[in-house]
């Protein structure tokens, strides 16, 4: 967890704290040494860990466990401790990074995709529970993103298909409608907006960032 101080206080200055996202209690002592620090924290943003992505025929058991550690555990645990913090101030912006997988089922993608559609009904439930004590809660589902993680994504693609790595990221570019790969700057524009005080009054929402793949309502 990250959090740059303001400038008239510190200017340039980081608090970086490495942490078992998914240890409840390594999180509980990360939040302490980040709010001893810098103070109270008033924005989270969880972009904390992913499933890795596998064929249906390479699935076992302990791919399942591990997309809950990697990718909902790793959000809920900060979330449960943060949002209560917040919640004793009155007031708090949480935005979640989550992912298109939990709304469009992919055959390479089904353990991180579950945890993603949890992700998205704990969003949905936390902003309602806690909207009546200032608490914003938001999340980003990026579709298709320039990162290292896209290279896994299509390599698991090659093999479930039986092609190169770079025939599998052709033909994912050629569905999309807007002719291109997002950008990271893109996505983290969208998580900005959702953490302002222009998206005030914007809480529950599930913003989709896949390009127009999916043109459905909801």
């Amino acid at each position: 967890l990250v959090r740059a101080v303001p400038a008239a206080a510190e200017p340039g200055r980081l608090l970086s704290v490495a942490a078992e996202m998914a240890d409840p209690a390594a999180v509980a002592a990360m939040v302490t040494q980040v709010e001893a620090g810098l103070g109270p924290i008033d924005v989270l943003v969880t972009s904390a860990g992913a499933a890795k992505r596998t064929p249906p025929d390479e699935l076992e058991p302990a791919a399942w466990r591990a997309a809950m550690d990697a990718k909902y555990f790793s959000y809920v645990f900060p979330i449960d401790t943060i949002v209560k913090r917040m919640a004793a101030r009155g007031s708090g912006t949480i935005v979640n990074v989550i992912g298109a997988g939990g709304k469009v089922a992919s055959p390479v993608h089904m353990p991180g995709g579950a945890a993603n559609a949890a992700l998205m009904l704990v969003t949905a439930g936390m902003a309602s529970a806690y909207a009546g004590r200032g608490i914003r809660v938001n999340a980003v589902n990026p579709g298709l993103t320039l990162t290292e993680r896209l290279k896994e994504g299509m390599q698991a693609d090659a093999r479930m298909q039986g092609i190169s790595p770079d025939e599998a990221r052709a033909r994912a570019k050629a569905k999309l409608p807007l002719g291109r790969i997002a950008t990271p700057e893109e996505i983290a524009n969208a998580v900005l907006f959702l953490a302002s005080s222009k998206a005030s009054y914007v809480s529950g929402a599930i913003l989709s960032m896949d390009g127009a793949v999916n043109p459905i309502v909801g």
